[in-house]
């Protein structure tokens, strides 16, 4: 093992030598870190993967053959790299990533400031991953509608508090669809209306979309509604249970009474 480097391949890593691999993450005292077919748990792979957003030193990521094994931890690794600003080379040759998989990193992929190689080879990629690609490969640098929608996704991701975007009419495509349909599935969003009108995207996609948002302002309704059956029922419940209710209630009983004893 070279100074600097982690590479590790074919072996089930223990909590200890993953213990190891973070603490040499922490202290940004590694260049290459390859994990290449290794089997590691999903707590330890999440522990890497927080460590690897901070790691400043970081400039080679190998997780070849498997490593990012299901969806979880694609999205974990997205959450890595949008924070990381050190590596210059991913590898994830032999990851069943799909093209939906593809669709999570592909923002964080496009916004890295420094990566400049990328191995996707036998990634179970289809049309749309193609295309996903082709939308990091802007033939003259120029950055398309579609890779500025996908910096948006990011953020509007990450907001707590947005609730509405208008994109119509910004040449949109599929691409970017694709992209709002997969965070507005994948990740939790506070965004209630989203307009492509007047883009060159599908109607079916929008229309995707749309129903997905309103069945999440849907869920929201039914538990604003649930919370507030259970003040009512808690606020019924707490005057007739106070004292002071119920005193009120017995003196209005006797005064009923003397004075239908005085009318007699």
């Amino acid at each position: 093992m070279l100074s600097g480097s982690i590479q590790i391949s074919g072996e089930t890593l223990s909590s200890a030598e993953v213990k190891d691999i973070c603490d040499s993450l922490r202290t940004n005292s590694v260049r290459l870190l390859s994990l290449r077919g290794c089997h590691i748990s999903d707590r330890d792979f999440h522990r890497i993967s927080r460590h690897v957003a901070d790691c400043q030193s970081l400039a080679q990521l190998n997780l070849n053959l498997g490593v990012v094994s299901n969806i979880n931890r694609v999205k974990q690794l997205a959450e890595a790299l949008a924070s990381n600003r050190s590596i210059h080379s991913l590898f994830l040759h032999g990851t069943p990533l799909t093209d939906s998989g593809l669709a999570i990193l592909n923002p964080v992929l496009s916004l890295h400031p420094s990566l400049i190689s990328l191995d996707l080879g036998d990634c179970i990629l289809g049309d749309e991953g193609m295309n996903l690609i082709c939308g990091m490969l802007p033939p003259d640098g120029a950055k398309s509608g579609d890779h500025i929608a996908g910096m948006l996704a990011v953020a509007v991701a990450s907001s707590r508090t947005l609730e509405v975007v208008d994109l119509e009419g910004t040449g949109l495509t599929n691409q970017s669809a694709q992209i709002f349909l997969d965070m507005v599935e994948n990740y939790p969003t506070s965004l209630r209306t989203l307009i492509l009108a007047e883009n060159n995207i599908s109607l079916e996609l929008q229309q995707q979309i749309s129903d997905l948002l309103s069945e999440g302002e849907e869920e929201e309704e039914n538990e604003n509604e649930g919370q507030e059956d259970a003040e009512r029922q808690k606020e019924i419940w707490i005057a007739q249970s106070n004292p002071e209710s119920q005193a009120i209630l017995m003196s209005t009983h006797l005064e009923d009474s003397l004075l239908a004893e005085t009318e007699m």
